[in-house]
C-alpha cells in the first residue's frame, strides 16, 4: 500500500520513446531522457504506433534466461488481438491496469465479452482467465494521490541484476499505450467502480486524475511522466509480482505509524538486530532472534521460521533492500515486502532449490532432508526514483552500524560508486536507458556515493564482517569471514 506524495511534486521532463525519437528530443532539451533498448511496436485500433521496450541489460549485471524469456513475454502482448483482457486495478492506493491472458477458456478470443462481464468488479480474481494478470504501472503523483513512479521499477530491476542480488525484483518493461484507448476501455470504468469502493479515496482520486489527464495531458504535471512526447499516448511497466506479503518479521511491526516510525520499527526485525550484533554470525543471528523476541508481536509472527538458515537468508536480503532503496530514495517500503517458499537442500556438495508450493516434501528429494525457506520479493518499487519522494532509508538510517555484509554486494557498490564519479560506462547507462532528469540523475549518484561512504568508513573501521553467504551456509553449516580491501 501506498501513501500520497508529501512534498511539492517537482517539474521535470521524461522522455521514454523509441531509442531514435528520444535521442532527437535529447539533443534538444537538457532534460528530456531516452530508453535505451529494443522497441516492438504494436497498432492501437486508430492507427496509433504505441511501443513495447526491452531496455538494453547494465553493464556487469546478472540476468537468467527466465529473465530474458519473460522480457520477450512481456513485449509480445499486444492489447488487441482479443485475447487480452484490460481491467482496472482499483484495489490498493494506487490506479492500474491488469492485464489477463484470454487465449484459452470461456472468453478465448473475446476481450470484448470478458471486459464488459468481469471488469465490472473490483476483485482482481476474474472468471474465465489463464493465471494471474500482468500489471500495467503508470506514474501518479497529486496531493490526494499515491505516489508512483513507474520508471522506478526498471531501475530496481535492471540495478538489482548489477548487484546480483539475493532478494528477487521483478522483470519490468517499458510499454506506452494510446491514450484515448487506455481512456476509453479503462479509465472511465477505473473510476466509476473506485468511487462506488468505501476506503477507496485515494485510488478514486488517481483515477480521477488520470482521466482527466488523458482528457487533456496539461492537466497533469509534470507531463513528460505520463505522456510520450507527442502527447497521444501514455506509457508506464509492464511487470507481473509474485508472492505473499509478509508479516511483522520482515516488514516489522508497524506500530508508529507511516513514515519514519514504521521505518524505524522495521530495524527492530530480528534479522536487523542480528546484522547490527557485532558478535560472530552464529552469535549474531542467536542475539538477533532473542532481542526481536522481547516484541510478543514479532515473537508470534517469528513462531514458524527464523532459523538460522532462514535468518542468514533474510540479513542478505536486507542489505539488498536497505541498498536499493537508499541509492533510489525509496519513500514506501514498510508493508510492502513479499516473499515466496522454496525447497532447499545439498546434493552432491551443490545447493539446490524448487519452488515449494505446500508443506510437504516432494518424495523425490525427501531423502535430502530440505529445508523450506522464505525467499523475499521485492515486487513494490514505484514509490523511488523522483526527486520529491522521502528517503527513508536515509534518513532513518538503515545502512549505519551494520556488522555483517556479503562482500560481492560490498565490491560491486564501490565500484558501482566509482563509476558513477567517473562518469563511467553505468553512468552512461543510467542517463541513456531510464529517462531521466538531470536532477533525477544527480540524486541517485548522490546517494550511491553517500551509501558507499557509509559502508566504507564501517569497514575501515574493522567492525565491518564479510560473512554473509548464504549459499555457503547452507552447503556447509557456516560462512567463513571474507578479507577484502576496503578501498579508497
Amino acid at each position: 500500500m501506498q501513501r500520497r506524495v508529501r512534498d511539492t511534486v517537482v517539474r521535470g521532463r521524461t522522455c521514454l520513446l523509441s531509442t531514435l525519437l528520444c535521442g532527437l528530443l535529447a539533443s534538444t532539451s537538457a532534460l528530456a531522457g531516452n530508453v535505451g533498448g529494443t522497441p516492438t511496436p504494436h497498432a492501437s485500433p486508430r492507427g496509433v504506433t504505441e511501443q513495447c521496450i526491452i531496455l538494453n541489460a547494465i553493464p556487469g549485471g546478472h540476468y537468467s534466461d527466465q529473465d530474458h524469456s519473460q522480457e520477450q513475454a512481456f513485449c509480445a502482448i499486444d492489447f488487441y488481438r482479443g485475447d487480452r483482457g484490460l481491467c482496472p486495478k482499483v484495489f490498493s492506493t494506487s490506479p492500474g491496469t491488469l492485464i489477463y491472458d484470454l487465449s484459452r477458456g470461456e472468453f478465448a478470443d473475446n476481450a470484448n465479452a470478458f471486459e464488459a462481464q468481469q471488469c465490472a468488479t473490483s476483485s482482481p480474481v476474474k472468471r474465465g482467465a489463464l493465471g494471474e494478470p500482468v500489471s500495467y504501472k503508470m506514474t501518479m503523483n497529486s496531493t490526494d494521490t499515491s505516489a508512483t513512479f513507474s520508471t522506478a521499477s526498471l531501475l530496481y530491476y535492471h540495478f538489482s541484476r548489477y548487484l546480483d542480488a539475493h532478494v528477487h525484483v521483478p522483470v519490468s518493461v517499458y510499454r506506452s499505450m494510446d491514450k484515448k484507448t487506455h481512456l476509453d476501455r479503462v479509465t472511465r470504468r477505473g473510476l466509476e467502480l473506485s468511487g462506488r469502493r468505501k476506503g477507496a479515496a485515494m485510488n478514486h482520486a488517481g483515477w480521477r486524475l488520470l482521466e482527466a489527464a488523458e482528457r487533456d495531458p496539461a492537466a497533469y504535471r509534470p507531463t513528460d511522466e505520463l505522456f510520450t512526447a507527442d502527447r497521444e499516448q501514455v506509457y508506464g511497466v509492464l511487470l507481473h509480482p509474485h508472492g505473499d506479503r509478509y508479516g511483522a518479521e520482515i516488514n516489522g511491526t508497524r506500530k508508529s505509524g507511516w513514515g519514519a516510525g514504521q521505518n524505524r520499527d522495521f530495524q527492530r526485525t530480528a534479522p536487523f538486530f542480528a546484522l547490527r550484533s557485532p558478535a560472530p554470525l552464529p552469535e549474531a543471528i542467536e542475539q538477533g532472534i532473542q532481542t526481536a523476541a522481547e516484541d510478543p508481536q514479532m515473537r508470534q509472527a517469528m513462531r514458524h521460521g527464523a532459523t538460522p538458515e532462514q535468518m542468514v537468508f533474510w540479513m542478505q536480503e536486507l542489505t539488498e533492500i536497505t541498498l536499493l532503496d537508499y541509492i533510489f530514495s525509496q519513500q514506501d517500503r514498510i508493508g510492502n515486502i513479499d516473499y515466496l517458499s522454496y525447497w532447499y537442500w545439498v546434493q552432491d556438495g551443490e545447493l539446490k532449490q524448487a519452488p515449494a508450493s505446500s508443506t510437504q516434501v516432494p518424495e523425490d528429494i525427501a531423502r535430502y532432508h530440505p529445508l523450506r525457506l522464505k525467499r523475499t520479493q521485492l515486487n513494490d518499487n514505484d514509490a523511488g526514483g523522483r526527486v520529491a519522494y522521502a528517503n527513508y532509508s536515509k534518513t532513518t538510517g538503515m545502512l549505519e552500524n551494520l556488522s555483517h555484509y556479503n562482500a560481492d554486494t560490498y565490491r560491486r557498490l564501490m565500484r558501482l560508486a566509482q563509476d558513477l564519479s567517473d562518469q563511467g560506462e553505468l553512468y552512461r547507462y543510467l542517463v541513456d536507458s531510464f529517462g531521466l532528469t538531470s536532477r533525477q540523475i544527480n540524486q541517485v549518484v548522490k546517494n550511491t556515493q553517500q551509501a558507499a561512504e557509509i559502508m566504507r568508513k564501517q569497514c575501515k573501521s574493522g567492525a565491518l564482517r564479510f560473512d554473509l553467504d548464504p549459499s555457503a551456509y547452507l552447503v556447509n553449516g557456516r560462512a567463513p569471514e571474507t578479507h577484502i580491501e576496503c578501498g579508497g
